[in-house]
């Protein structure tokens, strides 16, 4: 195997707070022809008339090409997580019943 075709490693640091992340229920999603960006934010539901506050934790600003690895790793994870959580729903594997 050449070192260009060599499987390459991340080592990627972060400091504890950054680590902790941050909690979001709402999403946004938008593009130029050069980037897609992802707005996070923490909005409150409960607000029945008028606008619903909210307040933005992150936002990142993407390429195409790393949009598209992100939504196939997305799909890829969210497909394992329903399969274990099928799996838990079963009788035989005796989790909590209703």
């Amino acid at each position: 195997m050449s070192e260009e075709q060599a499987e390459r490693r991340f080592n990627i640091h972060a400091d504890p707070e950054t680590m902790a992340g941050v909690y979001a229920n709402f999403a946004n999603v938008s593009h130029s022809d050069y980037e897609f960006s992802i707005t996070f934010a923490r909005v409150d539901h409960e607000v029945e008339e008028g606008e619903v506050p909210g307040v933005v934790v992150s936002r990142i600003n993407m390429s195409p090409r790393f949009m598209r690895e992100l939504i196939d790793a997305l799909q890829d994870n969210y497909a394992r997580w329903q399969t274990r959580q099928g799996i838990r729903d079963l009788p035989e594997y005796g989790g909590p019943e209703d």
